[in-house]
C-alpha cells in the first residue's frame, strides 16, 4: 500500500495520543471501507506503522477499536485481517438497516420541524452537485451521502437508533464501493435520492420508506446479478461468482 502522509503533521504539532489513534482509526476505517486494504487481507502492524505515521502501539489501538466495529477480525495470537465481505452478510446488514432505517425515516417525517426540512433540502441540494459522481469524485460524494441520509433521519429522537445505523451504512459502503465500480453497472442513484428527498418534503412517510427500501436493497441486487452473470466476483473469496451467486437468496 502506499505510504500514507504522517498523521503527526496534520494540525497539531505534538498531537495526543488520543489524537493520533482517533487519525489512524479514521484512515484505517477509510481504507477498509474503499477496498484499500482488501477483504481478508492481514494487519501486519510493524509493517503498516510507517504507512500511517504512527507507532505500533497506536496503531493497535486503532485496529482494536475497527474489531469492535467487525471491521476487523482478531486471530487469537497471529493478529488482524480485514473482515471478509460475503452476500449472506450483506443480506444480513441490508434487512437490519430497512427494518430500522425505514422506521426511523417515518418517525423523523412525521416529527420534522422549519430546521429539519432546511437539513434536508440543504443536504439533497448538496449531494445533487454531485451527481452523476465524476470521476475522481467518489469519496466526497460518499461523505455527502452519508449527510444527506442521517439529514433525512435527524428528526428521529432515538440516539442509539442513528449510532447503529451509522455502523450499518459504514459496513453497506464496502459493498457499495465494490458494486458501483461493477462493469455495466447501470444506476441512477439521483433518481433514487430525488423520489426519498420529494416524498420526505411533502410529508408521504410511508411512500418515503418505500423508496428508501427499494434504494437500500439496490446494492444487494446489483451484486447478486453480476455474480450471476458471471460478471465479478467478491474479494478475498475463493468461491466461483457462480457459487457465491448460490450461497444467498438476496
Amino acid at each position: 500500500m502506499a505510504k500514507r502522509s504522517a498523521l503527526c503533521a496534520i494540525d497539531d504539532p505534538e498531537p495526543s495520543a488520543r489524537t493520533l489513534i482517533e487519525q489512524a482509526y479514521a484512515q484505517l476505517r477509510d481504507d477498509i471501507v474503499t477496498g484499500r486494504l482488501m477483504p481478508g487481507e492481514r494487519l501486519r502492524v510493524e509493517h503498516l506503522k510507517a504507512g500511517y505515521g504512527v507507532s505500533a502501539g497506536t496503531l493497535r489501538e486503532a485496529i482494536t477499536r475497527l474489531a469492535s466495529d467487525a471491521l476487523v477480525v482478531t486471530e487469537g495470537q497471529r493478529g488482524f485481517r480485514v473482515a471478509p465481505i460475503a452476500l449472506e452478510d450483506l443480506e444480513d446488514i441490508t434487512n437490519l438497516r430497512v427494518q430500522i432505517e425505514t422506521t426511523a425515516l417515518r418517525q423523523s417525517i412525521r416529527a420534522g420541524d422549519a430546521h429539519w426540512r432546511q437539513r434536508v433540502q440543504q443536504a439533497f441540494a448538496a449531494i445533487s452537485a454531485e451527481e452523476p459522481i465524476a470521476p475522481g469524485r467518489r469519496r466526497h460524494w460518499e461523505q455527502l451521502n452519508v449527510g444527506f441520509h442521517e439529514a433525512l433521519l435527524s428528526g428521529c429522537a432515538s440516539a442509539w437508533t442513528l449510532r447503529v445505523l451509522r455502523l450499518l451504512s459504514r459496513h453497506t459502503e464496502r459493498y457499495r464501493s465494490f458494486a458501483m465500480a461493477l462493469p455495466g453497472c447501470a444506476r441512477n442513484v439521483h433518481a433514487e435520492h430525488a423520489a426519498i428527498f420529494e416524498f420526505a418534503m411533502t410529508g408521504q412517510d410511508a411512500r418515503a420508506a418505500l423508496a428508501l427500501e427499494a434504494h437500500i436493497r439496490t446494492t444487494p441486487d446489483l451484486l447478486m446479478q453480476a455474480l450471476r452473470d458471471g460478471r465479478a466476483s467478491l474479494p478475498g473469496s475463493t468461491a466461483t461468482p457462480v457459487q457465491q451467486a448460490q450461497t444467498a437468496t438476496i
